[in-house]
């Protein structure tokens, strides 16, 4: 049964990865088409730049760090596990993420005209393309660092798990919304994000989660505080 259901799931993925490759070009037209000569003036702008912002790694990390230390005042050894483990989720999606994004070459959807789109890979036309935003899109480390966290949240708690991947889907959508990935670009991250919320939240709910505690200096279970 568990082989089965691993592999009608990757399929399940590949399936919607294909599905959204078919999706670039038009929401790229559409994209390219809303953004005017006075968009950057405009409402919609400055919200999705705000999303983009608060939404990324140092935001997160910032917000999850206080949260830790509240579970841990509080001494809640399940939440301390569920924030460290979204924090280590988020953070090994982005470095992935940013990994491959680096040296794929792709380009962003609102570098066209200007730029044919496609992957140019970490060389060419006789330059170096890693670290070029204009090459970087393929896949959006915002979104992977937002659904890693958002993802182990889920996993944990469904319910509390529910807002979470709806405030990363936010995330996710502005980046498309701006021009900066494509459908592509998110759907290759939510799924990377997943595969690592999974296995994080999987390792932290066993031994790692004691040697979270342990680095925390939290009591052992059944032990009272000094």
């Amino acid at each position: 049964m568990r082989r089965a259901a691993a592999i009608l799931l990757a399929l399940a993925c590949c399936l919607a990865v294909w599905g959204a490759f078919r999706l670039d070009a038009p929401v790229r037209a559409a994209v390219v088409a809303s953004q005017g000569k006075g968009w950057k003036k405009s409402g919609d702008f400055r919200f999705q730049s705000a999303v983009r912002k608060y939404g990324d790694w140092p935001p997160l990390m910032g917000a999850c760090a206080a949260a830790l230390l509240v579970a841990r005042l509080l001494k809640s050894r399940r939440w301390v596990r569920v924030i460290a483990a979204a924090m280590i989720a988020s953070t090994l999606a982005g470095i992935v993420a940013n990994a491959s994004r680096l040296t794929t070459g792709r380009t962003r959807p609102k570098e066209s005209p200007r730029i044919e789109q496609g992957f140019y890979g970490p060389w060419h036309d006789g330059r170096l393309l890693v670290g070029e935003p204009a090459y970087n899109s393929f896949p959006s480390g915002h979104t992977a660092t937002a659904f890693g966290l958002a993802a182990v949240v889920f996993f944990a708690c469904p319910a509390a798990g529910i807002f979470a991947l709806s405030a990363a889907g936010l995330v996710a959508w502005s980046s498309i919304a701006m021009g900066a990935h494509h459908p592509s670009d998110i759907t290759v991250s939510v799924i990377v994000s997943f595969a690592v919320a999974w296995f994080v939240w999987r390792w932290v709910s066993g031994s790692g989660g004691d040697r979270i505690e342990k680095f925390l200096r939290m009591p052992a279970a059944g032990e009272r505080p000094a």
